[in-house]
């Protein structure tokens, strides 16, 4: 199998329907140009070309259709899994950032590529991101710590804590949204430590973010 980023784009292509167009389109928002590839079918085309060199990641990171850059997202998503802690991985995720245009795109790729990478410190690079101008970057900076809860160390999740604490009151709901789904996860691992950030917290948040964050506590 020939392993280019023109491969991938055609096989995506292959898959276009009119009825998956309309859908994604509506999901997706003005301004993103679509193919038209249920969501199913695109991750197993990207799954088939996990192993596409880094040089043909970048350019489908590079194209202008939103199945495109979601295949490069779910390729640096698999290639992680391998890798784990790659910091060639996490920063081509970062270099690429402008053209990681959706929310699910962060979702597919943060938490393996990015919190990974991170974890055990140094944390900079998130807390840069969570000063970001651009939503998208925010929401990295609270999604990449997924991962913390799943497999950091203690020192990783109150990290993960504090960004939430920098990011509480985000107006922005691509944002605030991701602060709930983290708070939430992490208050599995420490219902304690949960209870004393909406303590100090719960009053500056979104609404929709505080019914995010203590879904899991009902």
């Amino acid at each position: 199998m020939e392993l280019t980023a023109a491969v991938v784009v055609r096989r995506l292509s292959d898959h276009a329907s009119a009825v998956e167009h309309a859908k994604i389109t509506r999901r997706v928002g003005p301004g993103e140009r679509v193919i038209g590839v249920r969501m199913g079918t695109l991750f197993e085309i990207a799954k088939e070309h996990a192993a596409l060199p880094p040089a043909e990641v970048e350019r489908l990171l590079a194209e202008p259709t939103y199945e495109a850059r979601m295949a490069g997202c779910c390729i640096l998503d698999f290639q992680a899994r391998k890798q784990l802690g790659d910091p060639d991985l996490c920063e081509r995720y970062l270099s690429h950032h402008d053209r990681i245009t959706t929310w699910d795109m962060v979702d597919r790729a943060a938490p393996r590529v990015v919190g990974a990478a991170v974890a055990g410190g140094p944390y900079d690079v998130l807390h840069r991101l969570a000063g970001a101008e651009d939503p998208l970057r925010r929401r990295t900076a609270i999604t990449a710590p997924l991962w913390f809860v799943r497999a950091g160390s203690d020192a990783d999740v109150e990290e993960g804590f504090a960004i939430a604490a920098r990011l509480t009151g985000d107006a922005e709901p691509v944002v605030h949204n991701a602060v709930g789904i983290f708070l939430a996860h992490a208050g599995e691992r420490s219902g304690a430590r949960l209870d004393e950030f909406l303590t100090q917290h719960a009053h500056a948040m979104p609404r929709p973010a505080l019914r995010l964050a203590t879904r899991k506590r009902r």
